[in-house]
């Protein structure tokens, strides 16, 4: 989702802020050399160094490195192909789980690793948290670069804690009294259809799983489908304590897509039947001054990864946004999930 309205602030130039690794040790972190410490770069001096073997015996150095910087960058490992991303993520954190509930397309490359989103390449893709909106959501996201871009495509990185901070007390209070309300309509034409969304062609199907899920919905004429969920926007990390910015509100809203993308939209669509929106809780819209004081909270804190062939990118879901800059060329990064933690268990 680009971000150049007139009056907004544009996506950084993202190159000008790529991650840089060096030597030394059995596995360096590099980037606690560099000002930008999301991700932290670990990359080994020793060649031919399986992922796996050293993930296995490096499991609690990890995690710890990974509360703390909230997302870790593995590079120079020998980490070949989409299986041993796989295997990388049992390993690091349990098995890989299966994309549900899906908000955009995605096509499953083998086991549960899927392609990242096939967006268009000329767009960018707005800072978000992998499903915050599901009751259960992954806790741990990685990503794994097949091939880059032959021009741009960096993926865009955002630290929650930091985001939180920027965003005026009295946004913050707001949203944390009422939540927010993401509102899907399926079967227009436009985004996914339901089947593709919950992944069946059966509505008593969908139906349980939207009862099972907090999810209100209502059937329309022409097989359409529309559903609304309230959320909340912020949460206290279960490791960390620490406060995080942790929802979809800004990701949804109408008014963080391009300009040409919501006119087409809203000419096409009244407000209440839009593919995706968000509101306050109670279905109250959010004014435009709070969206884009939203939208610059995460511009303000964005980081930018080049990835290169064979690396591998672990993000605490909660502790970091990401998104992804506009390319050129062929770009094949692959993404899988796992950890799964419920919103229940959440202070």
């Amino acid at each position: 989702m680009a971000v150049t309205e007139r009056g907004r602030k544009p996506m950084p130039e993202v190159r000008r802020r790529l991650i840089a690794s060096s030597g030394g040790g059995v596995v360096v972190p590099a980037s606690a050399l560099l000002e930008q410490t999301l991700p932290l770069v670990l990359k080994p001096a020793l060649d031919g160094l399986r992922l796996t073997d050293w993930a296995a015996d490096n499991r609690e150095f990890i995690e710890a490195q990974l509360y703390k910087h909230g997302g870790l960058l593995f590079r120079g490992f020998d980490l070949r192909d989409v299986n041993g991303f796989e295997r990388f993520i049992n390993v690091a954190s349990g098995a890989a789980i299966e994309y549900q509930e899906r908000t955009s397309p995605r096509s499953r490359v083998g086991g549960n690793i899927y392609t990242a989103t096939d967006h268009p390449a000329d767009q960018n893709i707005f800072l978000h948290n992998e499903q915050s909106y599901n009751l259960s959501f992954p806790s741990l996201i990685f990503f794994f670069c097949v091939s880059p871009a032959e021009r741009g495509g960096e993926t865009i990185l955002a630290d929650t804690r930091k985001v939180y901070a920027r965003i005026d007390s009295q946004i913050r209070e707001r949203f944390a009294r009422q939540g927010y309300m993401y509102v899907r309509n399926f079967g227009q034409g436009f985004g996914l259809t339901w089947q593709d969304a919950f992944q069946t062609t059966d509505r008593d199907a969908v139906a349980l799983y939207c009862s099972e899920h907090g999810i209100e919905f209502e059937w329309k004429d022409g097989d359409c489908l529309r559903t609304r969920q309230v959320r909340r926007v912020e949460a206290a990390h279960p490791v960390t304590g620490e406060m995080v910015w942790f929802n979809h509100a800004t990701f949804f809203h109408v008014t963080t897509l391009p300009p040409d993308i919501q006119r087409i939209l809203l000419s096409a669509f009244g407000e209440e039947d839009l593919p995706n929106n968000t509101y306050y809780g109670d279905g109250s819209p959010i004014e435009p001054q709070v969206m884009e004081a939203l939208r610059e909270a995460y511009l303000q804190e964005l980081l930018a990864v080049r990835l290169e062939s064979g690396d591998a990118l672990m993000l605490d879901n909660m502790l970091t946004s990401h998104g992804r800059a506009a390319f050129s060329g062929e770009r094949k990064v692959v993404v899988g999930m796992s950890a799964l933690r419920h919103w229940l268990e959440i202070k």
